[in-house]
């Protein structure tokens, strides 16, 4: 048997085992909260990561239709087609959609993070509303934004809770660490309960958010750390929250 035969044979053998058919619907509301956080920090970056992924799911839903019998392997060689019987060129694919960004406009109130960025304008932290149906227990998130002199807002990176309430008790929407238009983003996020305090280490050492209650929700307190202790959400191990007694609510 040649090479090429044998390529042929293990490209007609059927998969080791059948792929599920993908959950489109699952994917995509999980997906929302990645393709906004994109949107708002690199742009043109966020339709690129999501046509990565509608190719990856065709691809996947392809693979599973498949069979031997159903797509037939090409002849080794065949004679060339005139000029006059070319296919015509196919037409281009739709660009693929991608979630809006969030309302510049702050539900409740901004709270000033005590940071300058980017012309030294102020950085902020403020939730923003949500209406989504497939999400119909997120009603809001987190935007971390300048406050421009005029008064208006001027968005960096977003981040949302994209399953189940956006109010069940505990943490929720930890994101930042990030270096956006030179200025770098702090790790930010909510807490849904009564919590006084919210603590955690990196590499060993004890480090501290500033808590702040939302001014629409006093149940729910939002809290960012100072970027000199904590550059990354993945270096917090564990977040810890503690009410105003020093009870801890947390595992």
């Amino acid at each position: 048997m040649t090479d090429l035969e044998t390529l042929r044979s293990a490209l007609r053998e059927p998969p080791a085992e059948d792929f599920a058919e993908p959950d489109l619907g699952a994917i995509m509301t999980k997906g929302r909260r990645i393709r906004r956080r994109r949107r708002l920090a690199t742009g043109a970056g966020g339709v690129a990561a999501t046509l990565v992924t509608v190719l990856v799911i065709v691809g996947a839903v392809a693979l599973k239709g498949s069979s031997p019998e159903q797509q037939p392997l090409p002849p080794a060689a065949s004679a060339p087609t005139p000029p006059s019987a070319s296919a015509p060129a196919p037409a281009p694919a739709p660009a693929p959609a991608i979630t809006e960004a969030p309302s510049e406009q702050p539900f409740g109130e901004a709270i000033p993070l005590g940071i300058k960025g980017e012309d030294g304008r102020e950085l902020v932290i403020h939730a923003f509303a949500i209406d989504e149906p497939q999400m119909a227990d997120v009603k809001f998130g987190l935007q971390v934004a300048y406050r421009n002199r005029a008064g208006d807002y001027d968005a960096l990176l977003a981040a949302n809770e994209f399953k189940g309430s956006d109010r069940s008790f505990g943490f929720h929407a930890v994101d930042g660490g990030d270096l956006i238009r030179g200025t770098f983003v702090p790790v930010f996020g909510y807490f849904s309960g009564p919590a006084a305090r919210i603590t955690s280490t990196v590499r060993g050492k004890p480090v501290e958010a500033r808590v702040v209650p939302w001014s629409e929700d006093p149940s729910v307190v939002i809290f960012w750390f100072d970027p000199g202790q904590v550059e990354s959400p993945y270096v917090l191990t564990p977040l810890i929250a503690y009410d105003a007694r020093g009870q801890r609510l947390t595992k």
